[in-house]
């Protein structure tokens, strides 16, 4: 049976899910915004973890353990930033979203909750970001159990609910 998805007005790190996903910058070491949030929520640990990793290029994903977020793992990804629609950035967009599910799979995860990737300081356009996250999530959902978009302010619920009406 395929996952659940459905939308939420939530804050990310304090969802009880198996994993979350975080719009991280290249250099996994913090940032603003919802990576600054999980960073913080999730302890110095987190940040020690990521210096482990040596980065991750755009489009890729990495996972570390959740710390002290109600989440076991973090699952981070650097989105594209927004250049116009003409470097790439559906493809980078949509590699995010296939590669947080694939390591998600391959690590037994049921339960994920994404934020708005690329959405934030990125710019990426909120009504195309959400076509890429709802069309990726939907192709692995016979994988997981639920997955959740955690959206940020009403207009992002708003967003999320009508991709997901669609068939």
């Amino acid at each position: 049976m395929p996952a659940e998805l459905l939308a939420l007005q939530t804050n990310i790190v304090t969802l009880n899910v198996d994993a979350i996903v975080n719009a991280a910058n290249t250099s996994l070491l913090g940032g603003g915004g919802v990576d600054g949030a999980i960073h913080r929520a999730a302890g110095p640990q987190l940040l020690a973890e990521c210096r482990t990793l040596n980065g991750c290029k755009t489009g890729q994903a990495k996972i570390t353990r959740g710390y002290r977020l109600p989440a076991k793992f973090v699952i981070h990804t650097p989105g594209p930033v927004w250049h116009g629609g003409h470097a790439g950035e559906a493809e980078l967009l949509a590699s995010c979203y296939r590669s947080t599910l694939a390591l998600a799979k391959n690590n037994v995860i049921k339960t994920i909750a994404y934020p708005a990737i690329s959405c934030g300081v990125y710019s990426y356009p909120l009504a195309e970001a959400v076509a890429i996250a709802v069309r990726e999530c939907r192709s692995a959902a016979d994988d997981f159990e639920k997955i959740i978009f955690a959206c940020f302010d009403a207009n992002m619920l708003a967003l999320y609910e009508a991709e997901l009406a669609k068939n």
